[in-house]
């Protein structure tokens, strides 16, 4: 009856001619509430009504469009209603028809129930179905000339292939009818009926466009049932955003670090992740590409080309020793550079940065290690000339005066070993020999090249011992005459000097001597440990160590203040610069209370810089600690000294390599003053020195929340799918700035909001990499701090569902196997840099008295809603739940061993639990992940920390 009553209601419309929102305030008062629109075919008994004449009522056909945008009708049932007309003579008809389909097809959905989604997949192939039969009718009719002429027949076929295009050239659209052919086989088996059909059509059509235009959508159906596994296939890896990752933070931020660890690190995320050796070697080579290419110019510049063609190369020898299994490591390492041959653009930009044929450079460089035969070399070197021989601008732009880093590089290297033998002599035999072996190093960018190529093959370590006996050497003071006093004087600066550059460049743990060594700490490393500014190292003007012997301070005041040049002979030099501060101090007073004038200052910071660069650095490294505590009004004084301290003397009077030692102070006082300009907004011209400023200095914008700039940052770099070098030192300065816990928890929460599997993915693989700035502390913090709190908040479990909790779950296993595996070795000079959180935090977290509760107990015991979860802590507490061989061979001071022992022991209560939710199905996840790296032969298993108790059959074990 209801049906009968709508098809009367709307031919009462028609005749008494509503307009298109009366007849939807009309309608909705025949028919309450109750059944739907849909339910009672509106759509269809509207298309019934509008299209009985040769033409279709408009009048109705704009009561169907209102009920479509005002969502009276789904979009499913106007489809469905569509593909029941097959009248396809009546061409203002399907015109019409057409033009209802175009409100829409670009943007289809539904709200409601799946079988509502279903059915609109469904209803979407129907309608696929009869725009073919509609498109091969309207072609039929355009090759026969019939009734209307050709040209009309043209008209309708033209707007049929549009329509056809328009709908299969949305992905989405292509997905809704992917899922109805799985629906129903059976009508997409009609679809390629037609198909073939509309290809005979048209195959005998003599119009090229419309031909072409029926091939696009031919080609677009039948991609559809392929979708998935297209897919696939676009998605298979090529590249590992984690392998590029960790090579770039090595190559950027710890040229002097250890092999060792970062082989070892390699090879946990080639196995963990199951990266192809040829492809594996081609990534690593690939990062060093991208490093080198966008590395700042100068000393970073020499840095990553010292990484590249010294560093990794030893990298790969050492790899070359893990079992490979049947296959030749050798062939991987010639397979990765065919790969990397391919790569023109990325090649030929790294030839343009460093102004010669680094393919080559390499390959000979690999040759020598064996990590290629002469044959794969000699083949590999003809394909990249060839190559070059299309980009003649390459030669053409290589400047024959400027000499390519790479093979300065390695040219560099046997230098560095001649040095170090050189410097293994007797100083006292021959001091002016030696200092004519200093003065080389001094000039251009001499210097930096042998440190680099030093820090790139493990010698810098070295290096600066030699500097540092070379430095006590110069406290040995016999009868000397002037000559002696000056080349004396010359190697206590160059030595100091070189010191202050290595410790700026390269972290001052290279300086630190051994903690066993025993006997006197040399006075360069007293001095750079309590005296020297550095980043994040906040210094105390008023320490003792800026107080020594009121006399020495005295004369050396006396001496600066009365002489017309610094005196050389019998100068003792390491009191001179202790004494310096305390010096200065007396000199500003002496200046602000007015006893001196500024023509006096000029004099005595002439007298400082003039002879011995040394005596400046110090004087600077005290004035900047002064000025941090001083009131703004108080600053400028000190502030203009030090202006008067950078500048160099300009004076016929100066000793020997007076200008090459300048270039080095004005980098070193840059270095030393950053901090305090910034802070004290203030601006200081530092002489053009030709060394590069400081390239990823104050990286952070001003004025914006670190919470906002680490979650942008972030976004940017997981949208291009890689980390840059300035990235990296942007969530360096933040781990730094936030702390450890601050850093992870928002970076977990990042990834706990993605809903796209590929991109959780792709978002775990780069926060692995992001962690390694500081893996043992980040995993402490994951482990023991925010998976606890997501496990047992049940407010939080919504966030652990698949896909962001699959990704949490792999995360923090790949966290836990790499800490684990390297714990015991010794942090890398990026992580002893920061402050190190104490251990006392996870002794109160995880307490080594199982009677007294940890933190984590309480939290356990205090979830109510589950009988099984611990009501005590003594009711199973570690001792009891860790069988008697894991106790004994397991330390439990070591605060990773408890985080992972009380991890386990949270898990092991989440299976003993009655009731199931996303934290159990997390759980199994997380297992799941643990014994698939333990499979791919991960070192040191984690699972020893499951207690004895854990429901093995809950895991499926």
């Amino acid at each position: 009856m209801k049906v009968v009553n709508l098809k009367q209601a709307i031919l009462q419309a028609w005749k008494e001619r509503w307009s298109d929102y009366q007849w939807a305030i009309n309608m909705k008062k025949f028919f309450p509430k109750g059944a739907t629109w849909d339910i009672l075919n509106l759509a269809e008994a509207l298309l019934e009504q509008a299209m009985i004449g040769p033409s279709p009522n408009p009048l109705i056909l704009s009561y169907l469009k209102y009920a479509i945008s005002s969502q009276m009708v789904s979009y499913s049932t106007v489809l469905t209603a569509i593909s029941k007309f097959d009248d396809f003579s009546r061409d203002l008809c399907i015109q019409a028809l057409l033009d209802i389909m175009d409100m829409f097809c670009d943007r289809l959905s539904c709200h409601g129930k799946a079988e509502e989604c279903i059915g609109l997949c469904r209803a979407l192939l129907s309608a696929l179905h009869w725009l073919l039969r509609c498109t091969t009718a309207s072609a039929e009719r355009f090759r026969e000339g019939l009734e209307m002429g050709a040209t009309t027949g043209e008209k309708q076929l033209t707007m049929c292939l549009q329509r056809l295009n328009k709908l299969l050239s949305s992905t989405k659209n292509r997905a809704l009818l992917h899922i109805a052919k799985l629906e129903e086989a059976s009508s997409w088996t009609a679809i390629e009926q037609s198909l073939l059909k509309l290809g005979e059509t048209f195959a005998s059509l003599s119009n090229c466009h419309l031909q072409n235009q029926a091939e696009e959508c031919g080609t677009l159906i039948r991609s559809i049932p392929i979708m998935l596994s297209m897919h696939s296939e676009q998605l298979h890896k090529t590249g590992f955003p984690t392998v590029h990752a960790v090579v770039l933070l090595e190559g950027t931020m710890n040229l002097t670090g250890e092999m060792q660890p970062l082989v070892e690190q390699l090879m946990m995320v080639k196995r963990m992740q199951r990266i192809p050796s040829p492809l594996f070697v081609l990534e690593i080579w690939k990062a060093c590409f991208v490093g080198l290419i966008e590395s700042p110019e100068g000393t970073e510049e020499l840095k990553w080309t010292a990484f590249t063609f010294l560093k990794i190369p030893q990298v790969l020898v050492k790899l070359k020793k893990y079992p490979q299994g049947d296959k030749d490591f050798t062939e991987d390492v010639n397979c990765a550079f065919e790969f990397l041959l391919k790569l023109t653009p990325l090649l030929d930009k790294a030839d343009q940065r460093c102004n010669c044929d680094c393919i080559n450079l390499l390959l000979q460089e690999c040759s020598k290690q064996g990590l290629l035969s002469d044959v794969n070399t000699s083949n590999l070197m003809a394909k990249r000339t060839a190559d070059r021989e299309h980009a003649p601008w390459l030669k053409s732009a290589e400047n024959a005066n400027i000499q390519p880093n790479p093979g300065l590089i390695l040219r560099a290297e046997p230098t560095v070993t001649n040095i170090l033998k050189t410097m293994d002599a007797d100083h006292s035999k021959s001091p002016e020999g030696l200092l004519g072996v200093l003065g080389h190093m001094l000039s251009g960018k001499s210097l930096d090249l042998l440190l680099a190529a030093a820090a790139a093959t493990g010698k810098l370590k070295s290096f600066a011992r030699k500097f540092i006996s070379l430095n006590e050497f110069t406290k040995h003071i016999n009868a000397e005459n002037s000559k002696a006093a000056s080349v004396r004087a010359l190697l206590f600066d160059i030595s100091f000097l070189m010191l202050c550059h290595v410790a700026q460049t390269y972290g001052s743990e290279v300086i630190l001597s051994e903690s066993s060594t025993v006997g006197e700490v040399p006075f360069f490393e007293t001095w750079m440990q309590t005296c020297m500014p550095e980043e994040g190292k906040i210094l105390n003007p008023d320490h003792p160590c800026f107080r020594p012997d009121s006399t020495k301070v005295e004369s050396l005041v006396a001496l600066l203040n009365n002489s017309s040049e610094m005196k050389l002979v019998q100068m003792k030099w390491q009191e001179a610069c202790l004494s310096i501060s305390a010096a200065i101090l007396e000199i500003l007073n002496a200046w602000e209370n007015g006893v001196l004038a500024f023509e006096s200052i000029q004099k005595i910071t002439d007298n400082i810089k003039g002879k011995v660069c040394s005596l400046a650095v110090c004087a600077v490294a005290w004035l900047v600690a002064h000025v941090r505590m001083l009131g703004l009004d108080e600053r400028e004084k000190s502030l203009q000294m030090i202006r008067q301290l950078v500048g160099p003397l300009y004076s016929e009077n100066t000793l020997q390599f007076y200008n090459e030692r300048v270039v080095i102070m004005s980098s070193i006082l840059e270095h030393m003053c950053a901090d305090v300009l910034q802070q004290t907004a203030t601006q200081i011209k530092f002489p053009t020195t030709g060394m590069d400023t400081m390239p990823y200095w104050n990286l952070l914008p001003p004025k914006r929340p670190i919470k906002e700039v680490l979650t942008g940052i972030f976004a940017e770099v997981l949208e291009k799918g890689w980390v840059d070098s300035r990235s990296i030192h942007v969530f360096d300065t933040l781990l730094h700035m936030g702390g450890v816990y601050w850093f992870c928890n928002n970076l977990v929460k990042e990834l706990l909001k993605e809903t796209r599997k590929e991109y959780t993915l792709r978002a775990v693989e780069l926060l692995y990499s992001i962690f390694c700035l500081d893996m043992q502390q980040v995993t402490l913090i994951l482990l023991g701090h925010i998976l606890p709190n997501l496990l047992t908040d049940s407010a939080k479990w919504h966030s652990l569902m698949d896909p962001p909790g699959t990704a949490l779950a792999k995360l923090a296993v790949w966290c836990a196997l790499s800490s684990y595996s390297s714990h015991k070795g010794q942090a890398s000079s990026r992580q002893k840099k920061r402050h190190r959180e104490d251990i006392e935090d996870y002794i109160s977290l995880f307490p080594l008295d199982d009677t007294q509760p940890s933190k984590l107990m309480r939290l356990l015991s205090s979830n109510e809603d589950d009988a099984n979860v611990l009501s005590s802590p003594t009711d199973r507490s570690m001792s009891s739940s860790l069988s008697a061989s894991q106790l004994h061979t397991v330390n439990m001071r070591d605060p990773l061993n408890r985080v992972l022992a009380n991890l386990f022991l949270l898990i092991s209560s989440i299976l003993g639990a009655r009731t199931a939710g996303p934290h159990t199905q997390f759980v199994q996840w997380f297992m799941e992940e643990c014994v698939d790296c333990l499979e791919q032969g991960s070192r040191g298993s984690i699972l020893q920390f499951m207690p004895f108790t854990t429901p093995r059959d809950a895991l499926g074990l």
